[in-house]
């Protein structure tokens, strides 16, 4: 293991007497960005235990428990309430993902993603529970048989053939979604995959209203399905079409250089009067559209690999796909779309005054943007990289110079990957473990901010390292690259 220490003689000095937690914001717009309270997380969670302790109420009101004294009615009443509540985290895992400011900016999307992954299959294990019940529970009371009433479900219901449409919707959505499956396809299949999630939720909306008792026999049942369709619908329009829209066209951004950095890494910086009407912040990342030719309607989503001056935005972009491969065939003048900007990988979670930056591979550009202009006094920044091969580190020279300019202590942790143990180590540190090797290249790291970024095996070695070094769960901050 390599390890490069780097202090400047002289640095440049930074803002006297901050106070940690200020953002580093460069502001390019004159909107103050949006930030969430402490308690949102806490709100929101409750919010979602209450809503299915409603849904169950409701249930119960609709003699959900009284129907249990037979085996038909056992198996119909235990089915309406799995479909209840598998319905009802559909419905949250749309909302989660509708990138509402307040909810993104309590959670994170790194924080969001995981929640929607863990919410999607609960919900998609007890949709199938609800269907096999409610058919068995059909046929136990029925003279058609098994297949028969599977047979007069399907035809006879109404909006049954839609809810089978919308239920193999979910379903490839959801086998995509598991990690084997999903490592086999290209970013842009996956991505547009996936949203058929849309159509399966929508799908199933009539079959729900047109035949669910539980949405139909009481006044409370109805507001609350309606309620809750209109506000998963209301916020991905408004949040995922309509805003993004008006952003981008408004006032045009445009690209306005393309540099290759390595063979598989570009750099693109754009412009425009669209750009000095955001109000983004250091770390963030955008969902980006290029106006190019064929394959334009899917987004990537990339960090900013500098700090936001107000007149132009850069990225930069490992090729992990079809999408970002185009990068660098970019021609100046082309146009860009936006949805954005998105993560807590910034300096408004901060609440400390030294900070240790710490990525990995691709995962260094949004922390190289945080390193240009998070307020702190020389000696408060201390900068991890790990890399496979320093003399081909994703800008590395840059974070190089940015610590000599900064006063940050910077490290560069060399060579392949530790074997036979998750770890963010190389080879070379194997006889170490990770909290050892994290307290050896900084001692104090228990007084330390942290935050992370790279692979989600990477990213989730590290955080538990720091944990083990006492650091706070709520003083690291981490984003994982992945699909």
């Amino acid at each position: 293991m390599t390890i490069l220490s780097e202090r400047p003689a002289q640095a440049r000095p930074a803002a006297a007497g901050l106070t940690p937690g200020r953002t580093g914001q460069r502001r390019t717009g004159h909107r103050r960005p949006v930030t969430a309270r402490p308690w949102t997380r806490d709100l929101t969670g409750a919010a979602l235990w209450l809503l299915l302790l409603w849904v169950t109420a409701l249930w119960v009101s609709d003699h959900g428990v009284g129907d249990l004294t037979t085996v038909s009615g056992a198996l119909t009443s235990t089915g309406r309430i799995t479909g209840l509540i598998s319905s009802a985290l559909l419905l949250v895992q749309v909302f989660l993902m509708a990138r509402v400011p307040v909810i993104e900016q309590a959670w994170g999307q790194d924080a969001l993603t995981r929640g929607h992954r863990v919410i999607g299959f609960t919900s998609f294990t007890l949709m199938l529970a609800h269907l096999l019940l409610i058919w068995l529970g059909y046929a136990a009371g029925s003279a058609l048989g098994l297949w028969g009433t599977l047979w007069d479900l399907v035809v006879n219901s109404p909006g049954m053939i839609l809810a089978v449409a919308g239920t193999a919707a979910l379903v490839m959505v959801v086998l995509t979604s598991l990690q084997a499956t999903r490592a086999r396809l290209r970013y842009e299949s996956w991505h547009l995959i996936h949203l058929y999630g849309y159509l399966g939720a929508g799908l199933a909306l009539p079959h729900q209203l047109w035949t669910g008792s539980s949405f139909l026999n009481s006044t409370a049942s109805t507001v609350t399905w309606w309620g809750l369709y209109a506000v998963a619908a209301g916020s991905v329009i408004l949040w995922r079409v309509a805003l993004p829209l008006w952003r981008s066209l408004r006032a045009p951004i445009r690209v306005l250089s393309v540099r290759q950095d390595a063979p598989n890494i570009t750099t693109v910086t754009v412009g425009g009067a669209g750009v000095s009407r955001l109000t983004v912040r250091s770390g963030q990342f955008f969902q980006w559209r290029f106006l190019d030719g064929p394959g334009w309607t899917r987004a990537h989503p990339i960090s900013l690999s500098a700090a936001p001056d107000g007149r132009t935005l850069r990225m930069t972009a490992a090729v992990v796909g079809d999408g970002t491969a185009r990068l660098a065939a970019l021609t100046p003048g082309t146009r860009a779309l936006i949805e954005g900007p998105y993560g807590r990988l910034h300096a408004g979670v901060r609440s400390r005054r030294k900070v240790l930056l710490m990525g990995s591979g691709i995962g260094i550009t949004p922390l190289r943007a945080l390193l240009e202009d998070l307020p702190a006094d020389p000696g408060d920044l201390t900068v991890i990289h790990r890399v496979h091969d320093r003399h081909t580190a994703v800008l590395g020279d840059e974070m190089a110079n940015l610590a000599r300019q900064r006063g940050a202590t910077h490290l560069v942790i060399d060579g392949p990957r530790a074997r036979g143990r998750a770890s963010w180590l190389p080879t070379q540190a194997e006889h170490l473990s990770d909290a050892e090797a994290l307290r050896q290249l900084v001692p104090t790291i228990a007084e330390h901010d942290v935050y992370l970024c790279g692979s989600p095996g990477w990213v989730t070695a590290a955080r538990s390292a720091a944990l083990a070094c006492g650091v706070p769960a709520a003083h690291i901050h981490g984003e994982r690259f992945s699909l």
